[in-house]
């Protein structure tokens, strides 16, 4: 079983930026199209970006569409989310975790606060 744990998060005002990385344990980490996942207080975890396992094909959600950039490095085990042009609409807990079932069981996520 794969472990996920996501780091990077933090306190930025709107309209800076923040990389956000998730590290997977296993040797199988590199075959699962993953994606980067937001939950904001009081609303349902949402799908913001997701890569291919190879990393050649990336899609996004419309709120994040050119403003965020996801990639992995399959021989580190690792997946991050590049934030720009972040809005206090960003804020939420972010996290990492395969597209399709069965998932991972969730990482304990990062904090993004974004606030002047």
């Amino acid at each position: 079983q794969v472990q996920l744990v996501e780091s990077g998060g933090g306190l930025v005002q709107p309209g800076g930026s923040l990389r956000l990385s998730c590290a997977g344990s296993g040797n199988t980490f590199s075959i699962y199209t993953m994606g980067w996942y937001r939950q904001a207080p009081g609303k349902q975890r949402e799908s913001v970006a997701i890569i291919s396992s190879d990393g050649r094909s990336t899609n996004y959600a419309d709120s994040v569409k050119g403003r965020f950039t996801i990639s992995r490095d399959n021989a580190k085990n690792m997946v991050y989310l590049q934030m720009n042009s972040l809005k206090p609409e960003d804020t939420a807990v972010y996290y990492c975790n395969r597209i399709r079932a069965p998932l991972f069981s969730w990482g304990q996520g990062t904090q993004v606060t974004i606030s002047s």
